[in-house]
């Protein structure tokens, strides 16, 4: 029986790395288009989406299975769970290059702003977030799960920087408009990638440490928007 459940536990934890795998590609080519400029790179991104979609239900129902089964207790129980909450947060970010890649497409003309702007250091940021994430489940890592907490912060910080900069263009010239605010949703996708990173760190450490921490970074988080 715990040999059964040992390889249960195994085959759920690899098709969770290989979905994450997916969905780092998709968010490593939708940056990297924002980066370059390349329109060509966000093509694919769309059709993971489907692979991705795919792990989700597959992974979801192997949770249930393995919880209904054996019926793990203490850290096996907190695995169980972890996974599944990744899970969903790793299909989110799936969704999210997606539509980082359709803005990407929409500000095609807008270069020189996204120059101009710090929007391209925060995607990097959340590209690094989204792999440490990743990296720390692999490794069952707790120092680099709080890294990306810490990062967090750092990438909170430049949305609004970008977003006072993005209203400012748009004040000072009526035709950058379209433009700006396409980029504002943009920042605010990557912000959400970088966020999504952060609550897989925070179900690792809740695996690993029995430490529920999402709660009291949401209260943190809440309190530093009220001046946004």
């Amino acid at each position: 029986m715990q040999e059964h459940f040992s390889q249960e536990i195994e085959n759920l934890k690899t098709n969770l790395i290989q979905m994450a795998s997916l969905v780092d590609e998709q968010a490593e080519k939708a940056i990297k288009a924002l980066e370059t400029g390349d329109i060509e790179l966000c093509k694919g991104i769309k059709s993971k989406d489907v692979d991705v979609d795919i792990f989700d239900n597959k992974i979801q129902s192997q949770c249930e299975n393995i919880l209904a089964l054996f019926q793990p207790v203490t850290i096996d129980l907190r695995f169980v769970i972890a996974v599944m909450m990744i899970n969903t947060q790793l299909e989110r970010c799936g969704d999210i290059s997606v539509n980082i890649a359709r803005r990407v497409k929409k500000t095609a003309g807008a270069r020189e702003i996204i120059k101009e702007s710090q929007i391209i250091q925060m995607a990097n940021s959340a590209k690094e977030m989204l792999k440490l994430s990743i990296d720390c489940f692999i490794h069952s890592s707790i120092d680099t799960a709080n890294s990306i907490l810490i990062k967090d912060a750092e990438v909170d910080s430049l949305n609004k920087q970008i977003f006072k900069f993005l209203v400012q263009k748009m004040k000072t010239d009526a035709n950058l408009v379209e433009d700006c605010a396409h980029l504002i949703v943009l920042a605010r996708n990557i912000e959400r990638l970088a966020d999504h990173a952060t609550n897989i760190a925070e179900n690792i450490i809740f695996y690993l440490e029995a430490n529920i921490v999402a709660h009291k970074m949401k209260f943190q988080k809440r309190n530093i928007d009220e001046d946004f």
